[in-house]
């Protein structure tokens, strides 16, 4: 679509917000923006090898953030009438206030990216609002007939598709218009097998910034195989004993604790007001010399991409840590004006209805130069971790508490019984301190990550293999 027929999708056009926008600088405003969403999404649900149910839903409306010194005033309304977007931007303009014009965050500018730089993200061949839903049903009915016939120990198998297009447009205070178009996919499995003795369950997710097209037979494969692999194990998983130890992660989905545990900290709104443990940390050695960090909203199909952030500012790759060293935080256009340099693209919201924050985006630590069986062969005795799940973490201060969803012993540098029920603790940028061997072996896992800070906006993590020489371990 051009910028034209998104003006039209929103029944607006730019001398109307021209005209809003002068209201506002007439109140005082330094910045003013609008943030046009419709979205549409479809959803389908397998239970008891039966499609049980099914729905579509459409939302639409406008957010306007309007920006006063240090206040900032957010209101939105369900219709794009000029009258409405009127009265919610009078009451972003009470909710700011009067602010101080001297107590302004910075020069805030506009972006100033040329179109032909932007990312090339893959369009969507069929849009999910217009998919075959009986098709997308069988897939689903397949992935349930296919695990239960691998797998004669199942109980229970539930399956869930959901599809969603977006059409975003923004302007603002710099005459800047930014219109995207963005699509979502996501299926998830979960099942649950039994020996008679015991019941364990499993669960696997893949999620693209695609249509339909997505669920070829390659996904299929993978989410059954990744369902049902190594469930002799898991039934034999034994609690070890606890203590310090090294602590082996395996590459892709134990990404997960980079981001919770430290990838956090390094969002500019917890820098700015001090939150975080590096706020005064910038330019200075955080972790040994091996290790990179990156935030990227540039990787093709990735869940966490787009073309543009939730302010209009071009997505782009942003090296956080550079061998050692911290070398920027994730910026939206406020903390940038604050900090005094470009925003890094990483300003997002959960939708219209949301001011847009400091946001992760695909958060991952690059590769170093050992493999992993080196890394393994290292540890004498400690665990080998596949996947965490149920994290909690302090930002402030970055104190962590991981459940071990599945893993190893590692005894004499080979990786033994297969392990359960066990917490690891520890402090993020302890951890980051304590790691000494990275693997050449990224992995940008595709699961259908969410991430909750105030909002609700979709992720990736990843991560190689890496080792960390003593975390806490909570078993016998």
């Amino acid at each position: 679509m051009e910028n034209k027929a998104y003006l039209e999708l929103f029944h607006t056009d730019i001398q109307s917000l021209e005209r809003l926008m002068g209201e506002a600088r007439a109140a005082g405003a330094l910045f003013v923006d609008f943030y046009f969403e419709y979205s549409g999404t479809m959803n389908l649900l397998l239970k008891d090898s039966a499609v049980s149910s099914g729905g579509c839903h459409e939302d639409f409306g406008v957010g306007i953030r309007v920006v006063e010194g240090e206040k900032t005033g957010y209101a939105y309304c369900e219709t794009t009438d000029f009258q409405a977007m009127r009265q919610a931007l009078k009451a972003a303009l009470a909710i700011c206030g009067n602010g101080d014009p001297k107590a302004c965050l910075g020069n805030m500018t506009g972006h100033g990216y040329e179109q032909n730089c932007l990312p090339a993200l893959p369009a969507m061949k069929t849009s999910w609002m217009d998919a075959d839903m009986e098709a997308l049903a069988g897939v689903l009915k397949q992935i349930d007939a296919e695990i239960r016939h691998r797998e004669p120990r199942t109980v229970k198998v539930i399956a869930q598709l959901n599809g969603k297009v977006s059409r975003i447009m923004m302007y603002n205070s710099f005459g800047e218009l930014c219109c995207e178009e963005r699509p979502m996919g996501s299926i998830a499995v979960s099942a649950v097998f039994s020996n008679k003795s015991k019941n364990i369950s499993t669960s696997s997710s893949f999620s693209y910034r695609l249509g339909p097209e997505m669920l070829d037979g390659r996904t299929v494969a993978s989410l059954v195989e990744k369902v049902t692999n190594g469930l002799d194990e898991r039934f034999e998983a034994i609690r070890p004993k606890g203590g310090s130890m090294p602590v082996v992660m395996g590459a892709g989905a134990s990404g997960i604790l980079l981001h919770e545990a430290m990838g956090h900290a390094f969002e500019a709104d917890f820098n700015r007001k001090g939150q975080s443990i590096f706020s005064e940390a910038m330019g200075q050695r955080i972790c040994p010399e091996g290790i990179t960090i990156i935030d990227d909203g540039t990787i093709a199909g990735n869940r966490g991409s787009n073309i543009y952030d939730d302010e209009g500012v071009a997505c782009q790759k942003t090296v956080l840590v550079e061998k050692g060293i911290l070398k920027n935080y994730m910026h939206d256009r406020i903390s940038a004006a604050y900090y005094g340099v470009n925003p890094t693209g990483n300003g997002r919201r959960e939708n219209f209805r949301n001011n847009p924050i400091p946001r992760m985006r695909a958060t991952y630590m690059d590769s170093g130069k050992y493999s992993p069986d080196e890394i393994v062969e290292s540890v004498k005795y400690g665990i080998y971790v596949d996947e965490f799940s149920n994290g909690q973490v302090n930002i402030g201060e970055g104190d962590f508490t991981f459940y071990v969803k599945s893993g190893h012993l590692i005894e004499n540098g080979k990786l033994t019984a297969p392990i359960k029920d066990i917490n690891i603790i520890g402090n993020g940028p302890k951890a980051l301190g304590q790691i000494s061997m990275v693997g050449n072996d990224l992995k940008i896992d595709n699961g259908s990550w969410t991430c909750g800070k105030e909002q609700s906006v979709p992720v990736s993590v990843g991560i190689p293999t890496v080792r960390i020489d003593s975390l806490s371990v909570g078993g016998e």
